[in-house]
């Protein structure tokens, strides 16, 4: 027979969707029999492994990124210590 459009079995399985979530939501394998070290291990594993998949910049990247993000440090610093000092004249000039 056939399944017809709004059938709630998958073409797979032939089961209904719940219950294949219902499989599916359920834990098992390994990640669930390990104990806490044994995840903290896995932990640490995961990040070396994301770590390695880094492009770190190279020696004169890195000095020209580090040479922009001061220099634009300074401008911030200038720009806010004129607002300040403007802001400061202001509140002397209305309250005496």
């Amino acid at each position: 027979m056939t399944e017809a459009l709004g059938s709630t079995a998958t073409p797979e399985s032939g089961r209904p969707e719940e219950e294949v979530a219902a499989k599916k939501s359920r834990r098992g394998g390994k990640r669930a029999k390990k104990g806490p070290f044994g995840r903290l291990a896995l932990f640490y594993r995961q990040i070396v492994a994301e770590l390695r998949k880094v492009v770190w910049p190279t020696r004169g990247q890195l000095s020209t990124y580090t040479t922009v993000v001061i220099v634009f440090v300074l401008i911030m610093i200038g720009i806010v210590t004129v607002i300040d000092y403007g802001f400061n004249q202001a509140i002397k000039y209305v309250f005496g």
